[in-house]
C-alpha cells in the first residue's frame, strides 16, 4: 500500500476501533444492575466482546503504524478519539441499550461481511474473527427488540423514545471517512459504498417485525468524528481515569 492508502487505512481502523470502546464501556456500565440476572452477565459478556473487538481494530492498526493499542485506549485525549456520536450517548435505560446495541450489531453485520473480503489481509483475518462473535450478539439483541416492541405500553413507549434519540446519529455510524474511497479504489474495502443502505434497509426490517417504525431515513450527512462532544469527555474521563492516575502501570 502506498502511504496514502496507509494514512486512510490508520484512520478507518481507529474510527472502528474507537467505536467498540466507547460502546463496549457503555454497556459495562451496567454491570451488576441489569434487570435480570442472566442478563446483566450477558450483556457484560456482550460488552467484553466489543472491547476485545476494538483491539482487534487497534492491533492492525499496530501493524502498520507500530502503535500501541493501551495507548491508544488509554492515553489519547479526546480531541484524539474518532468515535461517533451514536456510540458516546449515555447508556439510557434498559430499552434505550438493547436497542443501541442492536442497532451496532446489525451495521456490524453488514461492514463485517464486507471487511472480511479486504485485500489487506490482516485486515480480513480480524474481521471473520469478530464476525463469528457478532452473530451471537445480533440474535440477542433482536429477540430483546421484538421483546420490547411487542411486549407491554411501557415498553413500546421507551423503545419508540430510544428510536427517536438513535435514528437520527445512526447515519453517523455508516458515513464515509474521507480517505474511504481510497480504500475502496484499493479492493481494502470491498463494496463499502452500498453499507449505508445495506445496513438501514436491515435495521428497519427487524424494527418492522417488532411493530417499531423510526421514521424517515437518518439524514446520510457525514459524521462529526473529529467533533468532541461532552459525553465523549466524560466517558473517557471515567474510563481513562485510573490509567492517567499511574501512567507507568502495564496491565489494568
Amino acid at each position: 500500500m502506498n502511504e496514502q492508502v496507509t494514512g486512510a487505512l490508520i484512520s478507518r481502523l481507529t474510527a472502528m476501533a474507537d467505536d467498540e470502546l466507547l460502546l463496549g464501556h457503555r454497556d459495562s456500565e451496567w454491570t451488576g444492575h441489569g434487570p435480570l440476572l442472566e442478563e446483566d452477565i450477558a450483556l457484560a459478556n456482550l460488552a467484553q466482546d466489543e472491547i476485545g473487538h476494538a483491539v482487534l481494530w487497534y492491533g492492525v492498526r499496530s501493524q502498520l503504524d507500530g502503535s500501541d493499542p493501551d495507548s491508544l485506549a488509554f492515553g489519547r485525549a479526546p480531541q484524539g478519539f474518532l468515535s461517533c456520536g451514536f456510540v458516546e450517548l449515555p447508556r439510557g435505560d434498559w430499552a434505550f441499550t438493547l436497542l443501541r446495541q442492536f442497532l451496532f450489531d446489525t451495521y456490524e453485520a453488514e461492514a463485517l461481511a464486507r471487511l472480511a473480503g479486504s485485500a489487506h489481509a490482516p485486515l480480513a483475518e480480524a474481521a471473520d474473527k469478530a464476525r463469528r462473535e457478532e452473530l451471537f450478539h445480533l440474535r440477542h439483541t433482536g429477540l430483546w427488540v421484538k421483546r420490547l416492541g411487542l411486549g407491554t405500553d411501557e415498553s413500546r413507549r421507551r423503545s419508540l423514545a430510544a428510536l427517536e434519540e438513535l435514528w437520527p446519529l445512526y447515519a453517523g455510524l455508516v458515513a464515509p471517512l474521507p480517505g474511504d474511497q481510497l480504500l475502496m479504489d484499493a479492493n481494502v474495502l470491498r463494496d463499502w459504498a452500498s453499507l449505508s443502505g445495506a445496513v438501514i434497509d436491515r435495521a428497519r426490517t427487524a424494527l418492522a417485525a417488532a411493530e417499531l417504525d423510526p421514521g424517515h431515513d437518518p439524514d446520510p450527512a457525514p459524521a462529526e468524528r473529529d467533533v468532541v462532544r461532552e459525553h465523549r469527555r466524560e466517558l473517557l474521563a471515567t474510563m481513562q481515569e485510573v490509567a492517567r492516575q499511574d501512567p507507568e502501570a502495564v496491565a489494568w
